[in-house]
Formats: C-alpha cells, structure tokens, sequence
C-alpha cells in the first residue's frame, strides 16, 4: 500500500497517505466482507491515491456488534475520564493539522491552506465538548410534599454519522466529539469520495478509545443505507443533499430511531439601492465561497442586485474574482481547488453551455474556458483532472450571470440554482 506520494506541485510537498485502506472497528482493521476496493481519485490531478475498502451491509454489520459490545464500558467511563481522553484526541489531531490537511486537500480538492484551518477546527470542537462532559444534567421537580421527581441523561447507543466529501476531517473528528463525550459509541461512513483523512484519524486515534468505541467503515450507498436501517443503530446524523435526507428519514423511520440532519442550503443574497456597492460585491463573492468551488451548503447560490446598483456590483464582483488562483489543492499558493467528480464537473459545465443559458434567460458577464494540465484518469476510476479547477474559474467568472435586477420588487431576470 502506498504510504507516501509526491505531490505535483510548484511547490513540492510530501503526501503521507494512510498506511491502512480497509474498514477499522473493535480496535483493528478489517478487510471488506466482500472483497471489493476502489481508487480514490485526486481532483486536480486526475491520479490514483490507492485504493480502499468498498464496504457493505455486512460489514457495517459486524461494526455494529462490536460497538454494542464496547457500549456499556464507555457509558460507564466516568465523565472526567471521557473528557482525558477527548482532550488527548484533541492534541493528537492538533499535531498532525498539517498532514491531515495536506491529505484532504489531495483527496477532495480544496487547498490545503483551508484544510489546515479544518483540522484545527476539529481539534477544537473535540476540546470544546471535552469541557462538556460534566454538563450532560437532568432536572429535579418537587411533587409535593416528601415527593420528587428526577430525571437523568443517558446516552443513545451506536450513533452513526454520514458525512460528505467538502470538509471530509473537520466532520469526521468534529462530529464524533459529542457522541463520544456524552457516552455513545460511534460508527463513521466517511464520504466515498474522500475518505482517506477517516482513514489516517482512525490510525492516529484507534489506540486511544477502548476497542468499538470508535469505528471506522467506509463505503459508497449501501453502507449508508445498512448504518441507517440496522436495528442496532440507536441514531442517525447526516451532512447531505435534501433528497438524501428525505430518503435517510425514510429509512430510518421503519425502526424510529432519530435522524440528525444538516442539509445543504440555497442562500439569497438581497441587496437594496442604498448598499455600498463594494460590499455587496464582497459578499457576494465572499458567501459563494470559490475556494470550494461553490461545493458548501453553506454557498450564496443567487444573489438579487437592486438594478440602482446593478452594474457597479457586477464591475466589482469581476475585479475580485480575478483574485483567485485556480490550481493544484496540494499548492499552497493555490486559492481555488476542483471540483470532486468527473460527474460534477460535467452537471456544472452542461447548466453553463449556451443553449442552457438562453434557455434561463441569462448571459455570461465574462467567459471562461476549461484547461488541461494533466492526463486523463483511467475510465474504472472517478476521473476529474485539472480541467476541474479550471472549470470553477470559469463558474467564477460567469456567477454574475446569476445575477437578478430588481426594481420596485419586481424582478427583472430570472435566476438560475447553481
């Protein structure tokens, strides 16, 4: 297995790549039941980073009977034990910031430099709900006289977190720390597009948890769909797309277990004549966040402009764009990265051809053009070279054809979803 990869950069760094790809749960690693690997693709790049565990239902399965078993041990570790150990996880990851992030950058395209802020990010969540772990309280009522009553938090049981591919360690480390400081035990199904930094936290913090407590399965829909509808799983938290989130709810109601869910958003940015034109431009492309390519639920998909202060907002948001610097995620001097997949990039590249655009009733304000840099991916993998960053130059510039003119509350062009 490849442990380490030189990254094509101007600026050469070393990518450590975790030593073990298969799934990790009862404190070792497993191969999948089915005997089945993928590549994980580079975006920028196109390149293979190795393959890795296509896990199934019946390894979720055999996680989840480990981590029933593991249960009953950790919920009885005493809250400032708990609360030890979280804030040696936290330290550990916050060692290890720079090569984590340098592994998420190659594995779901974002630089690296904003990768870095991700890993401290979830070492400090990790800390934060380390601090929490003696606020898990219940209530005392008085009932009258000699009578009350009391109620006390317990925890769930198996807690099952599906997270994506944008932030892939930051929701990784940082969505586990709750459920860990609260008692629970944890089975992740990191993203299947970028699961490798799950991976390499699974080998940085395995031996830190008591065997099950902390446990690892990566995998594409069919694990996600055993996590959500085992019995043995007492909760469901998703970061995803609204459709997956009807179809997590749906799943998960035929054994009423609850579902935690943070959907991705389509926010409107609204700007009145009276705003400063300049600020507006900054937010406008400030909340599209370009870094990511647009890829944040977070994203301001649309933005309605009073036509007072039309032009000059779009003559702004073209100078500040031109800021970015598309390129290589693993770069530092990168400020933009790729978008994930082949399939992405294409959805993106057939809403912006020119029938499309007249179809919605809108034009580009300046044109852009995909380049490539590298070879084509083989047609088994998820190719998606450096015509992906080029592409989100392109999307950048042409975001001012989503634009709306407005006058009086009446809208004067239509607006197109990202």
């Amino acid at each position: 297995m490849n442990t380490a990869a030189p990254v094509k950069s101007a600026k050469a760094e070393t990518l450590r790549l975790p030593e073990h790809r298969d799934a990790f749960y009862g404190g070792e690693w497993h191969k999948p039941k089915s005997g089945k690997y993928v590549d994980s693709i580079n975006p920028g790049t196109g390149e293979s980073l190795g393959p890795f565990a296509d896990c199934g239902a019946d390894d979720i399965d055999a996680a989840v009977q480990v981590a029933k078993k593991a249960f009953d041990g950790w919920r009885n570790t005493p809250p400032l034990e708990r609360a030890r150990v979280l804030k040696r996880i936290a330290a550990v990851l916050g060692e290890n910031a720079d090569e984590l992030a340098m592994i998420d950058a190659a594995d779901c395209g974002n630089p690296v430099h904003e990768m870095v802020s991700d890993a401290t990010i979830a070492a400090a969540q990790i800390e934060f709900y380390a601090g929490l772990v003696t606020e898990m309280k219940g209530a005392s009522i008085p009932m009258g006289p000699g009578v009350v009553n009391f109620s006390v938090r317990e925890p769930r049981g198996v807690v099952g977190p599906i997270i994506p591919f944008n932030h892939p360690f930051m929701f990784c480390a940082g969505k586990a720390g709750a459920p860990l400081a609260t008692g629970n035990v944890v089975i992740m199904k990191p993203p299947e597009q970028a699961p490798l930094s799950s991976l390499r936290l699974a080998e940085l913090i395995g031996g830190l948890l008591p065997p099950g407590v902390f446990n690892i399965v990566p995998g594409g829909r069919e694990a996600g769909s055993a996590l959500t509808t085992h019995p043995g799983v007492a909760m469901i938290a998703l970061i995803g797309s609204v459709p997956t989130g009807r179809a997590v709810m749906k799943a998960a109601a035929d054994t009423l277990k609850p579902v935690m869910l943070e959907l991705g958003g389509k926010n409107a940015l609204i700007a009145y004549p009276d705003a400063d034109p300049d600020e507006v431009a900054g937010g406008v492309v400030g909340g599209m966040n370009f870094t990511w390519c647009g890829q944040s639920s977070g994203s301001t998909s649309r933005a309605f402009i009073h036509e007072k202060i039309y032009d000059a907002v779009l003559a702004r948001v073209k100078t500040k764009i031109a800021h970015f610097n598309p390129g290589v995620a693993t770069d530092r001097s990168t400020t933009m990265g790729a978008i994930i997949s082949k399939s992405q990039y294409e959805r993106i590249r057939d809403s912006s051809t020119p029938p499309s655009r007249k179809a919605r009733g809108f034009s580009p304000a300046a044109a852009g053009r995909p380049i490539r840099r590298w070879p084509k991916a083989s047609s088994s993998s998820r190719p998606c070279s450096q015509t992906c960053s080029r592409i989100c130059a392109s999307r950048a510039k042409r975001f001012s054809a989503l634009f709306c003119r407005s006058s009086n509350g009446a809208t004067k062009r239509r607006c197109s979803k990202r």
